[in-house]
């Protein structure tokens, strides 16, 4: 039984990935496929923010620097002459190395006292990034060429982003089978526990910072060359910081596919708020005027009513359908 139903997950998971494939070859027009592009952008910003505030129980509101620290060292790069894929890991790195130098000192805070200085260093990034005019543009931003034939050129961009997606599945599935893992989760558990039992948590915590921030300079490097425009208040934008947060919520914070779902969901959430409007009383609201409260209201009943998200609110339908199952089987049968 437990074969069949696992043969089926993953005959159900090709079906997924080969529709995905497909959407640019088969979609009419460009809508569906700028969807997947950002669908899959959000979902691997989702899975490297869960490797850390999910896996390893830091929750960080900073993550957006390593997203613009991507964009930017992709597209100062890319200005002055480096090959524009090129750019793609550099910008990887670039993030990464970034995660070092203040995770160091930051991971050595626990709980509210760290995520109060992820902000901190989001904030400062950002006033950073806006004051080297000569370097990032300053409020202006940066221009990035645009390419002769633009339909190719993000008809690549789409697979990109789609197997960016993939590796950073791959990535979350192999830390969360591994001994880093299970470290990880000793950590989110008990951090001195942790450490008694030989878990070096400071070294495994920067470790994650660096692989999450890798995961999501890479990603702000594909949004810069997809947008071919970055700006401060776009890339550095505390907005973002609380989507990374809200998505693996809304999915299943610390799981493997909560994420997912939760990017998902969100990008759905976000794109139909970003054009439907109200007509109440002779009065026409926006919805994108009130997104960050139509995303509170949701974080707000997550939490209140199931903390572990779809995943956890799909375990418990789960378990209620197999008692149900039981109870029917311990009926006897009148003849």
């Amino acid at each position: 039984m437990k074969g069949t139903v696992r043969t089926g997950r993953i005959l159900l998971l090709l079906g997924v990935l080969i529709f995905l494939a497909l959407i640019p070859v088969v979609g009419r027009g460009t809508y569906y496929q700028h969807l997947g592009f950002l669908t899959f952008l959000f979902i691997t910003l989702s899975i490297a923010w869960n490797l850390v505030g999910g896996y390893a129980g830091q929750i960080s509101f900073g993550h957006v620097v390593f997203f613009g620290i991507g964009a930017y060292t992709t597209s100062i790069l890319w200005l002055r002459g480096i090959p524009q894929l090129l750019t793609i890991p550099l910008a990887g790195v670039a993030a990464a190395l970034y995660g070092l130098l203040w995770g160091w000192p930051c991971l050595r805070l626990r709980g509210p006292y760290f995520s109060i200085a992820t902000i901190g260093v989001g904030e400062a990034t950002r006033l950073l990034a806006l004051n080297l005019e000569n370097l990032t543009g300053g409020a202006g931003g940066l221009t990035l060429p645009t390419p002769e034939d633009i339909r190719l050129y993000l008809f690549g961009f789409y697979y990109m982003g789609f197997f960016l997606m993939l590796g950073s599945l791959l990535i979350s599935a192999a830390i969360r089978n591994s001994r880093f893992g299970l470290g990880l989760f000793a950590i989110r558990m008990d951090e001195d526990a942790a450490e008694a039992l030989g878990v070096n948590a400071l070294s495994y915590k920067i470790l994650a910072l660096m692989l999450s921030a890798f995961l999501v300079g890479v990603g702000g490097s594909l949004y810069a060359q997809y947008i071919l425009y970055i700006d401060p208040g776009t890339v550095f934008g505390f907005s973002m910081s609380v989507n990374m947060i809200l998505m693996p919520i809304i999915g299943g914070i610390g799981t493997l596919w909560g994420p997912v779902l939760g990017a998902v969901i969100f990008t759905v959430i976000q794109d139909r708020i970003m054009t439907l409007s109200l007509n109440l009383w002779g009065f026409t609201f926006k919805l994108v005027q009130f997104h960050l409260l139509v995303y509170g209201a949701l974080l707000v009943l997550i939490i209140l009513f199931e903390p572990r998200g779809l995943v956890g609110l799909a375990e418990r339908a789960y378990r209620s359908v197999q008692r149900w199952r039981q109870a029917k089987a311990m009926v006897p049968t009148t003849g």
